[in-house]
Parts: C-alpha cells; sequence; structure tokens
C-alpha cells in the first residue's frame, strides 16, 4: 500500500477527502481508535470556496495528516478523476503543509451506496459517508505498522 511522508503519530487524527466535481465528501478519524465517521460534504463550487472550506476543518480539528481517495476505474486504471483528485491532494499539500497521503476508491462509492440503502442515510452525505469509507481502509492498513 501507500506510505506517509512522516509516519503519523499513534494518536494522531486524519482527515479524508472524496473528491467530486460537485461535491468533496470530508470524514475524520482517529489512528488511535481506528474509528473513521463522516464528517461534511463541502460543495465543490470553485477553487477559492473549497479550500477556504477546508482551511476552515483544518483549523477545527487540526490534523497531523490528510488521506485523500483515489478514485481508479475498476481494473486499477487512472481516469478524468484520478488526475483531478491528485491534484487536490497535492493542492492541499502544498497549500496547508500536511502530509497527504492516497487511497485506492474504486470500491468506496459503490459500498458507499450499499451502507446508504441499509441505514437510510440521507442521499447528500453519501459524499462524506464514501470518505468514511475511504479513511476506514486507511485505517485498518495502518494496523500492521504500528503494533
Amino acid at each position: 500500500g501507500s506510505r506517509m511522508m512522516k509516519p503519523v503519530g499513534r494518536e494522531a487524527t486524519l482527515l479524508a477527502f472524496d473528491y467530486g466535481e460537485k461535491r468533496i465528501g470530508v470524514a475524520i478519524g482517529n489512528v488511535l481508535t481506528r474509528q473513521a465517521r463522516a464528517l461534511v460534504v463541502v460543495p465543490n463550487r470553485s477553487r477559492e470556496f473549497r479550500f477556504e472550506a477546508v482551511g476552515k476543518l483544518i483549523n477545527e480539528w487540526k490534523p497531523e495528516a490528510l488521506v485523500v481517495g483515489l478514485p481508479l476505474h475498476p481494473d486499477g486504471a487512472p481516469h478524468e478523476m484520478t488526475q483531478l483528485a491528485k491534484r487536490f491532494g497535492n493542492q492541499l499539500n502544498g497549500r496547508f503543509n500536511l502530509p497527504v497521503d492516497w487511497v485506492d476508491e474504486r470500491y468506496s462509492s459503490v459500498a458507499a451506496d450499499l451502507d446508504m440503502r441499509e441505514e437510510g442515510i440521507a442521499a447528500q452525505m453519501r459524499d462524506a459517508e464514501a470518505a468514511r469509507i475511504i479513511l476506514q481502509q486507511y485505517l485498518d492498513g495502518l494496523s500492521d505498522e504500528l503494533h
């Protein structure tokens, strides 16, 4: 899997993003508890708008690192959104000076749809739920290294 640029602390807070052209789902999680939860959906109105909104979240939650879902075709091939998500993550890294890591999220939206049908989560929270699944995958992947 992917590696952090620097090892995150044992109690680190992480923010995760599911980047979309219309909406960006955001989730928050903690390395210690290995729990992720859907936080908010940011309308992707413009570059300025999204970074102002993300900046507020970073100030509020003080994450040690950021995780961005990387959408790929089911066979793992990149597509148009892959580049957009990659650029978004690089901009986050440059603007907020936090390490950014990537999670292959080709299954997260599918999983989010399934979860929502089961739990009846409001449709507008779907993107945040996808971000939660991305972050949960990431946290689950960390377990081997921290113990």
